[in-house]
Order: C-alpha cells, then structure tokens, then sequence
C-alpha cells in the first residue's frame, strides 16, 4: 500500500490529501486542539466521520500554530458550510496544568507529550484567529472546553469568574455534550442556505442573542437565571445558578436556560434525549482507522498509547459526583451499545499487528453501569436528581449485571484474547446494593467474583476519595464502610482463588467540606486497612462541577449552607501531606499538625 492510498484512509489534514481524495472544495474545516488520532475516543475524529457519514467533505487541521502569519489557519481555504473548532478532549487548562497551577509533565493528546502544540484556551485563541481571517464563515464550537463554559463559570487558573465563552470567544454557535446530532443538524441547516445567525432552534446549542432576537421570545417556562453581572458581586446567586444548570443537564424534557450578560442573553436550548442504542452504534461503526495520522510516524501520543486495544461499551454516568464533568457533558442517563457493534470493534482490534492478546479496557465512563436504566421508563422522564445512586440507589434503577457478564464472556471466548482488564473506574456501591430483584443481585455476586478472577490485572482501582462520611456526602460518594464491605469481599475472593492481587483505592485532599482533621483521620483509617496510598491527588476545581461551585462560592448550591473549602498552598499542603504519613520526611510536619489539632490520639494511632 503506497503513501498515498493509506492517507486517504484518514480524513485529509493538508491540501494535498484534500487533492488525493479528488475534492477541489471543502464543506467543513475542523481545528482541534489535540493531535489527529482517527479513533471513536477522540472527539474530532468522531465529529469529522459523522459528517462524511452525512455526506459531507470534511478535513481535520490538528494543532495549527497559532502563531506568526497563521498560514495553518489559511492552507485550506475557506469551507463551504463552517469552520469547527474542538479544543481537545480535556479542558485545555485541566490538560496543561496541576491542582498546583504547575506545568504537567506531558500534554497526553500531543505528539511525544509536548507542550508547545496548544495554546491556553485554543477555543477562544482560534476562534479570534479564523474570524479574523474570514469574517463571513460561520464558526461552530464544541468540545469539553467549549461545552463546559456555556455559562458564567469560575476558572481557577485566573481565579475568577468568566462569561459564557462566546463573550470571549467571537464564534457563532455551541454544540454541547456529545455533539453526532448537533453537528449534522447545523451542517443541514447551513446548506439549505440559512444564516448562521438564525439557527436558534436546534436543541442542544448555545448562542448569544439580544432580547428581542431570542428565538419564540422569553416563554414562561424558561429558566431565568442570575445574571453574570449579579454573580460578579453575589457569590451566592452564582451557587443558586448552578442547582438550575445541573439540573437541566440531566433531565430528560428539560427547560431552556437564559442568562443575561450585558445587553445580550445566553440560551442554553434543552438537550437532545440520550442517543438510543441504534445511534451510538452507527457513531461507533463508522470507518475509524484506530490510528494516529500518518504524520505522526515514530512518534509517540499518550493518550492513544492508554486506549489503543481499549473498546468503550457506554456512554453517560449516573453517579452524579459532585467533582465530576461527566455528566455535565455526557448527561446520567446510560446509552448503550448493541452487543454485535461492541464485538465487531474487539475484532478491529485484536486484528492490530501490534495486539498481544491483551485488551486493556472493555469500559466506559464507570465501567459496570453498561445497559442499566430506569425500569419505569415515565418516573425516569420526571426525574431531576443528579445522581440514581446518591444519597441511594433509586428503587426504580435496574442494577442487573447480566448483559455486561455476556459481553466479557463473549470476548473471552474470542480465541486471540488471552484476557481482557476492566481499566475503568467500578462502582462497587452497585454491585453492593440488593434489589427487591433476586436475579439482578445474583448477577451483581457473578459479577464482582468474575471481575476479580478474570479482568484484574494484578491491581484493581477504585475511587472511594474519602473517609470522611460528611465529605462523602458532599462529593455525592457511598460510604467509607461500603469501601471496606467490598475490600473484605475483594480479599475473600483473592485467598479463595489463591490469588495475590491488590486493590488501589484513589482519594482527593482539599475537595470541599474537606478539613486537615479529616485527612488525618484518612490517614489512620487507610493505615488500618495496610495502604501506602500512591492513587491521591489534591481538588481542582473545573468549570462546570457542584465542587468547584462550592469551592468558589463557599455555599452547597443544593442546600445554601456554607461549606469550608482550603484555599491557601499552606492549607492545602497541611492536607496532602497526610496521604504520605508512612513516609520519614513527612513525620515532623505531620505531628506538628496533630498537635495544633489538638488530636494526640491520631497521632498515637498513626506512629505509636
């Protein structure tokens, strides 16, 4: 196979390849702020492929220098229908920078980890540098960055809060969330002809307007929230907005948000109804490569190093915790997809050159909620709780593991596959919970014994986070004490099987709610347990998340009341060091806290 051939089996990122593929016009550009990786894992591929599904030629310029004469932004000319911007699949802040503000040690989404591929904030940077360039095309966002602050939000990095990224960024539009059906729709509507200025309908989109230019008018059952102006000066109205956004996020008939921001309106329309399993799966089987473009010979993504024998089943989380985006972008209710797509794509990949027998990750976004929904499908289009297993597991929630225990043992069957790991994170608190059905529960007992014996690669991770029941209860997590119930099963399986595996719990210092003395508790509990904790990380607060409302405003959007969050490096060093108790150097500065604490007997527990 020349060079030729095989660079048509991507979408076109140069003239030339445009030229290859015999188009001499192009319908939409897509700028991404990540390199080119043609897999379902990485948002621009998918977007891309979904609208050359669509019939639409389309080409990716991945990581455009953003500086000098901008002749990246320019080799492809001007598209018939729209440029697309995708910043990434992660905030590029999140991306760039620790909980610290340090630089990290890689850009997992660049070639050989560099970090001189992107700018901060490419949505906004690009958007400036194509209107500039062509102020008569229509500029689509979308994306995590994109998506996340389509309202006003807190960014830590300039400890602040800013605008919806429309006000910064002088694009047109927003397709939020997982954006297969947005895309297509803009692209339709554009090539009928319409002004992008008009498109005010479409669900799922985000555009800023004056008030006499909102679609339909301002309608009795919008929601009005506080105005970016009030939240400047009221922290309070910020953390009463965000009841109203997650809310919204996470209903299936939501209502439309308005926010006024100087003279103009953010509209936030409803989202689309979460894709059915005929829609995911036509995303899921379009023609991917499952590799980086051919420029990157030789070197080496990250990212797509972590996920290149890896097949996600699912999308959207219902766990609802108060730290996490996901369903913030992705939405709680579970899409799934068919068995046939899911083992169609293990093929692709255990027929790699590269595959060794081993798949890495049969998941999503938590691995064992595959296929679960609510079995009365009409208290489910009501509901507004963020999460169906917070503060309980709802009783209408089907928590039946049977479906799933096919899938792997369908692909453990495959004679190739020497094993396949579950990567993604568990949800031990499903698999603890006992329905009023006995069918499900038992599936959930051949579940968790069939996850440790067969799916474990030596070390199973969990994400407990805490010890502390109120911080717990304020990240929307299960107990501590069901942690432990399942750590007793975990080790029971373990010596049963003559197994010598390990389970590697994750935890979060300085999350909201979250005080020095409750770190130390942590660090005595885990002692107890027999861990030397390695899986920690200290809060960073994103845009969009209850936690980082709470952490900005110093209120529970939920409830009002204040919360207690560490701010200062000070504050949040005295947590963090309690992760590394076991370690000498740390032992002074450790007791020295005990004792301004005045809690001797933790101090007693963790060295005497």
């Amino acid at each position: 196979m020349d060079r030729g051939e095989r660079l048509t089996d991507f979408l076109p990122t140069t003239k030339k390849e445009v030229e290859l593929r015999g188009w001499d016009e192009l319908d939409v550009i897509l700028f991404s702020g990540d390199a080119y990786v043609d897999h379902p894992s990485f948002g621009a591929a998918v977007i891309g492929r979904v609208l050359e599904a669509n019939g639409y030629r389309v080409a990716i310029v991945p990581q455009p220098d953003w500086h000098g004469d901008f002749r990246d932004f320019k080799k492809l000319g001007r598209p018939r229908l729209f440029f697309g911007i995708s910043p990434g699949c992660m905030d590029s802040m999140v991306n760039k920078y620790t909980a610290a503000r340090r630089l990290r040690s890689e850009d997992a989404y660049s070639p050989d980890g560099r970090h001189d591929c992107r700018p901060e904030y490419p949505t906004i940077v690009y958007s400036n540098i194509l209107r500039k360039l062509f102020p008569d095309v229509p500029i689509v966002l979308g994306g995590i960055e994109a998506s996340l602050r389509r309202l006003t939000h807190y960014d830590y990095w300039q400890d602040r809060l800013r605008p919806c990224i429309l006000c910064d960024a002088p694009a047109d539009i927003i397709s939020y969330g997982m954006g297969e059906k947005t895309i297509v729709r803009i692209a339709e509507e554009l090539d009928k002809g319409r002004d992008i200025k008009t498109i005010h309908e479409l669900p799922q989109t985000v555009y800023l307007a004056r008030e006499n230019d909102i679609f339909g008018g301002i309608k009795k059952d919008d929601i009005i929230l506080n105005s970016h102006e009030k939240c400047l000066k009221d922290k309070r109205a910020e953390a009463e907005n965000y009841r109203h956004i997650e809310e919204e996020s996470n209903k299936i008939h939501a209502s439309r948000l308005l926010q006024q921001v100087g003279n103009r309106y953010v509209v936030v329309n409803p989202p689309y109804p979460p894709m059915t399993t005929e829609e995911l799966d036509a995303s899921f089987d379009l023609p991917y490569t499952r590799l980086p473009h051919p420029k990157y010979k030789n070197k080496r993504i990250p990212a797509f190093e972590m996920i290149r024998h890896s097949v996600n089943i699912h999308r959207g989380c219902f766990g609802g915790c108060a730290f996490c985006t996901i369903s913030a972008h992705q939405g709680k209710f579970i899409a799934s997809r068919s068995k046939e797509s899911i083992m169609k794509e293990v093929r692709k990949v255990i027929a790699q050159p590269d595959f060794k027998g081993y798949l890495s990750d049969v998941g999503g976004p938590s691995a064992n909620m595959y296929g679960m929904a609510g079995r009365n499908k009409a208290a489910c289009e009501r509901c507004k709780r963020p999460s169906c297993i917070h503060p309980a597991v709802c009783p209408n929630l089907n928590t039946d593991h049977s479906r799933l225990l096919d899938i792997y043992r369908s692909i453990d069957a495959l004679p190739v596959v020497k094993k396949s790991f579950i990567g993604s994170g568990v949800r031990y608190d499903l698999l603890l919970h006992r329905s009023k059905d006995e069918a499900a529960n038992q599936a959930a007992r051949e579940y968790t014994r069939e996850l440790i014996c067969r799916h474990v690669s030596g070390r199973l991770k969990v994400a407990p986070e805490h010890t502390s029941d109120y911080v717990l209860q304020l990240m929307r997590k299960p107990p501590f004490s069901q942690f432990e119930e399942f750590k007793r099963i975990f080790d029971r399986i373990n010596k049963q099987e003559n197994l010598r595996q390990q389970i590697i719990p994750y935890f979060i210092s300085s999350h909201p709610g979250c005080r020095a003395e409750d770190m130390a508790e942590l660090a005595v509990k885990t002692k107890r347990l027999d861990f030397h904790l390695e899986q920690v990380q200290d809060f960073t607060p994103t845009p969009m998340t209850i936690a980082t409302e709470m952490w900005y405003t110093g209120y529970d959007p939920y409830t009002m009341k204040p919360v207690f969050s560490a701010k200062s490096p000070k504050e949040k060093a005295a947590q963090r060091q309690f992760f590394f108790w076991y370690k000498p150097e740390e032992r002074r500065n450790i007791e020295r806290e005990l004792r301004r604490l005045g809690r001797m007997d933790l101090l007693k527990k963790l060295y005497l």
